[in-house]
């Protein structure tokens, strides 16, 4: 009997280490296969319109080393972190709060609209023309276009709350913080981790165009500079550096979490 649950042991361990060996193989011969695409590219090209990925980590290596990328990254870093945080507090409170109240929902429906349809350069030039070329003015954009996502994200996971499981609560006499807890976070929790997962890849987005604009400093700051003296391979090394950080937020943090949200269900 021990030898047979030493076998099954092998067994799955092995199977493991090849569905683990198969998860990481794919992503890698798929940027192998970009890089390669990409170097015949440069290649026929020839041209510094579009430089090869030697030239261009070249001068990733260059710029972290001399510090400048690190500096204006975390900068950014910093200004997505506050308006993230915000977007998904404020989009959470408010998203619920419509899901639960009909009434209230309609009332606000077409606001939300409204706010979804609002391009993102027109929020980012307005702040700036209201507040001037301030912090709060920058956060503010980025908030703004954010907060219409996540509020109708929660909406929808707060209508489709399991009901049954909601009279169960009422019946044990659960508190309303219980039944928060135990029985409305966990159903809302992935729906929570599509606002963030959708949020982050817009977020940054925005972040650059409102640092652009209106900011001496931070990653879209530094890719305008970059514009100006047409440089292209300065262009694609800080935004392979932001790809890759927002890449490793979502594979350490992301994911993890989405795996945790799903749990509960069988």
């Amino acid at each position: 009997m021990s030898q047979l649950g030493r076998l099954t042991g092998r067994t799955i361990t092995s199977c493991h280490s090849a569905l683990m060996t198969r998860t990481l193989y794919a992503p890698l011969l798929s940027i192998l296969t970009l890089l390669a695409l990409w170097q015949g590219a440069a290649m026929v090209v020839e041209s510094a319109v579009l430089p090869g990925p030697s030239i261009v980590f070249g001068v990733l290596g260059r710029e972290i080393t001399s510090g400048r990328l690190p500096h204006h990254l975390g900068i950014t870093l910093a200004r997505l972190a506050v308006s993230f945080t915000l977007s998904l507090l404020l989009g959470s409170v408010i998203g619920i709060a419509l899901g639960r109240h009909p009434r209230l929902d309609r009332f606000f429906d077409s606001w939300l609209v409204i706010a979804l349809n609002i391009p993102a350069l027109v929020t980012i030039i307005l702040c700036y023309v209201w507040f001037g070329l301030v912090e709060t003015a920058a956060i503010t954009a980025v908030v703004i276009n954010k907060l219409p996502n996540v509020i109708v994200t929660l909406r929808e996971g707060t209508r489709h709350l399991n009901r049954d499981l909601l009279e169960m609560a009422e019946v044990y006499g659960f508190g309303q913080l219980k039944t928060l807890r135990h029985v409305i976070w966990p159903q809302l929790f992935p729906f929570m981790l599509t606002a963030a997962r959708t949020g982050l890849a817009l977020i940054w987005k925005i972040i650059l165009v409102v640092e652009l604009l209106g900011r001496s400093n931070g990653m879209g700051y530094q890719l305008h500079l970059f514009f100006q003296m047409f440089d292209v391979a300065g262009i694609l090394a800080y935004s392979i550096a932001f790809i890759l950080v927002v890449q490793l937020i979502e594979w350490a943090l992301l994911r993890p979490l989405d795996r945790q949200a799903q749990r509960w269900r069988r």
